[in-house]
């Protein structure tokens, strides 16, 4: 018997709803993520951008990693009272949804309430959390994601609030002599947090190996503090350092996060491309922007490895402003031997206010292919989750 043209229209026209509603996962029709990984390259530009892929591919114009996500858009980054954002009103507009005053980590100092940070959210539906950065782990962009405090100072009372209240699963940084100083914080918060946190049940490690072996072992609960300030920028870092890198201490993350069958919230901090920033220092900014670009591909092979977990998980990478207005002015000859010096140029060493590039993949990420508002971030996330 031979089907009718019409017959075959109706056949495709059944196999496409079979595959739409009971092949297809429900979060890559509805916008929902079990997962969510957010990764931040604190103070990067687009100029930035070009110049690591330059460096890293010479005239091979091989993209770097989060260049090939599936959406890319951009957003607006001002804070309140002005153009130019710090990286706390930055975060905390992506993580409460609106926007503060610099200095202000999810928090109005004029008294005016605030909204639940995502992380929160995360934790009410069940989810585990994790914050990494290559800065203390109490600083701004980590802070507002795990805390509400008037000043991005108040490092004790970020961490006390980080093992109290918000119970973050995974926090592994630096910033150890912040947490166990003797002095009070601008909060008025005092005493040794790391040892609250092994109180309260974390399991706290010191380096690489410290690291490896608690995820081994299975840890549900983990700090890991591996300076007293920040991690060593990678073009002064030797091999036999003792100190995870982005990508190590991501893949750790991800290991102990993934053991919650409801999913996760992670934020993932590459802190010291601003400091590169700031500093006019090129070699240090490639390099860490380079050091970022191999982090988030450890998470996209994760990603990658299960298309459930493909489908259920939403990867955003996106700074939080530019700093220094880094430009190439040339000849910077895209040969990899060549022996022309790259030219560069800086408008200053502060944040500048202009838009940042965001990249997105997964569930939800639709919504991110276009110009945004930093606060939009929230909305976005906060639906994902539900």
């Amino acid at each position: 018997m031979t089907r009718s043209p019409v017959d075959e229209v109706h056949l495709s026209r059944i196999v496409i709803f079979v595959i739409i509603f009971f092949i297809l996962p429900a979060s890559s029709c509805s916008g929902r993520a079990r997962n969510i990984i957010l990764m931040v390259p604190d103070g990067m530009g687009l100029a930035n951008v070009t110049a690591a892929r330059i460096s890293k591919h010479g005239s091979n114009p091989l993209p770097l990693s989060f260049e090939t996500l599936d959406q890319i858009g951009y957003q607006r980054t001002f804070a309140t009272g002005g153009v130019i954002t710090d990286s706390a009103a930055a975060a905390s507009a992506w993580a409460c949804g609106e926007k503060f005053s610099n200095g202000e980590v999810c928090y109005h100092r004029d008294g005016r309430p605030y909204q639940p940070n995502i992380l929160e959210l995360a934790m009410k539906s069940g989810r585990s959390t994790g914050l990494v950065a290559t800065e203390a782990i109490t600083d701004a962009t980590p802070a507002a994601f795990g805390a509400h405090v008037p000043f991005r100072r108040c490092w004790k009372e970020i961490a006390r609030q980080y093992i109290e209240e918000s119970h973050v699963s995974v926090l592994l940084g630096g910033g150890k002599a912040l947490l166990t100083a003797q002095e009070a914080d601008p909060c008025g918060t005092a005493g040794d947090l790391l040892r609250l946190a092994q109180e309260r049940g974390y399991r706290v490690v010191a380096d690489r190996k410290e690291l490896e072996k608690a995820v081994e072992e299975g840890a549900t609960k983990l700090l890991g503090l591996f300076s007293d300030h920040t991690l060593t920028p990678e073009y002064i870092r030797k091999p036999e350092s003792a100190e995870p890198r982005l990508r190590e201490m991501a893949t750790a993350a991800l290991r102990v996060l993934e053991q919650n069958e409801a999913g996760f919230f992670l934020l993932i901090e590459g802190s010291l491309v601003d400091r590169a920033n700031h500093e006019n220092n090129f070699p240090y900014q490639v390099g860490e922007v380079l050091a970022f670009d191999e982090a988030v591909a450890v998470v996209r092979a994760w990603v990658d490895q299960d298309p459930k977990r493909k489908a259920e998980t939403l990867l955003i990478v996106v700074p939080d402003h530019e700093t220094g207005g880094f430009a190439i002015t040339g000849p910077f000859s895209t040969g990899k031997d060549a022996d022309g010096e790259v030219e560069t140029a800086w408008t200053g060493k502060k944040h500048t206010g202009v838009d940042t590039i965001i990249w997105s993949s997964g569930p939800g990420s639709e919504r991110l292919g276009r110009a945004i508002d930093n606060t939009d971030l929230y909305g976005i996330m906060a639906d994902a989750l539900k």
